[in-house]
């Protein structure tokens, strides 16, 4: 007896350093593809019909928000939190469907600060930090389309134009009624870019992907990257700019086919960094950018469905051993140099900055329902959320190698 409860001790305790993703209770069956975790036990989640979620305490509990104005029928494929009461939320759809609210009262109440003003206009993605946002959106009338707002300490979010010496009328589609003369003196001064190069088509089909509101990051002020696909290729977008004596100039376009697969259907899904800054300027000494995606409509097919640059995407290399199958996420966890990737086959993990790519635990543990490490859409570490109101959170002793 002794020597049986001695074995059982330890099938558990195996069992327990087998566990990757612990299942949450999330209270709804939305589809949900934004997540955000903000540190703290702090993270928000979005989804279909509207749905809002929140947690204050490592998810021991997540909190159905209140559903915004008009919102019962969207689709929220991004959300982006400042705190447990602040957050901005995107609902990506054609046309007037794609908008974003604001809450500053933990979701009781939410504001609409901003709609789609193209017709023909889809959003894709929002990334968000304490003073500005960016909306990344399908192109319009063969323009790229890149929504730059800034974030009031007011509850509402108002159009930002960058002002200066511009070689040609930037390819952004960017509404602000009323320029302000002084708002543009104080640019000047905080260092804002004073020129954009010409800035790059679309090309022909060319869209990006809202699986995972990750298809766009901030690199620093004055540095950001997308990704997307369509017929004609898979694409990355860098836009970088040096420093001189705390000013950001000589800012570049870096605009690169990527090996992997595309189509219609296929191409980047996700991107993300091992290192971002808030200063004006991102130092490329050591930057590695990941990009995930592949065929959604084929999620077995592990065909192109990775790549990775060590050089601000100068170059891009395909992985040597692939994720297996398509993939909507990807993150990068800084304390143990993992980057981990997710999609609806799977779980995969790399440690050696994106070229090599293995299963995060190829079976399931027994105490583990079948589908632990599969069905998910998108991922902000140390969760991640999927369909019909999956939630998981990333178990403390997944990622020790």
């Amino acid at each position: 007896m002794h020597r049986f409860a001695l074995l059982a001790a330890l099938f558990l305790s195996l069992a327990a350093t087998r566990a990757q993703w612990e299942p949450q209770t999330s209270n709804t069956t939305a589809d949900l593809r934004g997540i955000h975790s903000i540190g703290n036990g702090v993270a928000w989640a979005s989804g279909t019909n509207g749905t809002v979620l929140r947690t204050e305490d490592s998810g021991y509990v997540w909190q159905t928000c209140a559903v915004p104005p008009g919102a019962e029928k969207l689709d929220f494929r991004g959300i982006q939190a400042f705190d447990a009461n602040t957050a901005i939320v995107m609902s990506s759809g054609k046309g007037d469907l794609s908008r974003l609210y604001k809450t500053t009262d933990g979701g009781h109440s939410w504001k609409l600060v901003f709609t789609n003003p193209d017709d023909e206009g889809f959003w894709d993605a929002i990334h968000a930090n304490n003073s500005e946002s960016t909306i990344l959106g399908d192109p319009v009338r063969n323009r790229m389309t890149l929504f730059m707002v800034h974030l009031d300490n007011t509850a509402f979010i108002r159009p930002k134009i960058w002002y200066g010496d511009l070689p040609e009328k930037p390819q952004l589609q960017i509404k602000d009624p009323r320029p302000d003369p002084a708002t543009a003196a104080s640019n000047a001064l905080q260092g804002l870019p004073s020129r954009l190069e010409r800035n790059p088509k679309p090309i022909a089909d060319e869209g990006f992907f809202a699986a995972s509101n990750s298809s766009y990051i901030d690199l620093s002020q004055f540095s950001f990257t997308f990704a997307g696909g369509g017929l004609a290729a898979a694409r990355a977008f860098v836009y970088d700019c040096q420093d001189f004596h705390g000013r950001a100039i000589h800012c570049d376009w870096r605009v690169r086919s990527l090996p992997m697969k595309h189509s219609a259907s296929a191409g980047v899904f996700s991107i993300a960094s091992n290192k971002t800054t808030r200063t004006n300027v991102l130092e490329p000494s050591g930057v590695v950018l990941v990009g995930v995606g592949g065929d959604y409509r084929n999620p077995t097919d592990s065909i192109g469905t990775a790549a990775y640059t060590t050089n601000l995407g100068r170059l891009w290399h395909p992985a040597a051993s692939l994720p297996h199958g398509y993939r909507s996420s990807v993150a990068y966890d800084a304390a143990t140099k993992t980057w981990i990737t997710v999609g609806p086959n799977g779980t995969d993990i790399s440690t050696d900055d994106g070229k090599n790519w293995r299963a995060l635990h190829p079976d399931p543990a027994r105490h583990e329902p079948p589908d632990a490490d599969r069905n998910w859409n998108a991922i902000s570490l140390p969760f991640v959320v999927g369909p019909k109101g999956r939630i998981g959170k990333l178990s403390p002793a997944a990622l020790k190698h």
